[in-house]
């Protein structure tokens, strides 16, 4: 009889142990979690782009972040106006023309980056003639210098938007200053290379204006 007692004792500690257990456990493990991470903050990012002033400017929460000098559109074959979206980033793009195929590379004249814009077969990127930078020089596309764009590409992501204006106003002249000097500038028609979206077949279906 005396060992049937023990034996139920026993058996009454052990369930008091146990009910303890279930209750302080979870506390203690809530106490030793690491707090959880804040979200990571999301930029609001857009690019403007003034065709007279011949520059772009990267603003990120409604402030400049940088300015950088861009060759736009000759006369004869203007930027595109207007709003648009970043729809393609593409590294080392491969130009590609009726006949004629040029691998990434020093001679590629889109030099090393492609940011693909949502109007047909036009984007921002980089030229093998730098001389042409800060001029109406190419047909449509905006180009940058090599290092500018790199460091644009880094800055942007897929859905970014894009603003190409053809006339200043009161926040392009607080971007960039005043127009006249950009105005200025020789339009080189005549000796801007012909260039192609690398992603025209894909995207535009013929060739691009660049």
């Amino acid at each position: 009889m005396q060992e049937i007692e023990s034996r139920e004792k026993q058996a009454a500690r052990f369930l008091m142990v146990f009910f303890l257990v279930l209750l302080v456990l979870p506390a203690a493990l809530a106490q030793t979690q690491a707090p959880a991470a804040p979200p990571a903050t999301q930029h609001h990012r857009k690019v403007v782009v003034s065709v007279p002033h011949r520059k772009l400017a990267l603003i990120e929460d409604g402030k400049v972040k940088k300015v950088f000098p861009v060759a736009v559109g000759a006369t004869l074959t203007p930027s595109p106006t207007g709003s648009f979206e970043v729809k393609t980033l593409v590294v080392k793009p491969t130009y590609y023309h009726p006949g004629k195929v040029i691998p990434a590379g020093a001679d590629n004249p889109l030099g090393t980056r492609w940011i693909g814009l949502s109007t047909k077969g036009y984007g921002i990127h980089g030229t093998n003639v730098e001389s042409s930078i800060g001029k109406a020089a190419s047909h449509g596309c905006i180009r940058m210098h090599r290092k500018d764009l790199e460091e644009l590409f880094t800055a942007m992501q897929v859905g970014d938007h894009v603003e190409i204006r053809a006339e200043a106003d009161q926040e392009t002249a607080a971007m960039f200053g005043d127009p006249a000097g950009a105005d200025a500038a020789p339009d080189a028609t005549k000796t801007a290379p012909v260039e192609i979206n690398p992603t025209a077949a894909a995207d535009a279906n013929g060739n691009a204006q660049n």
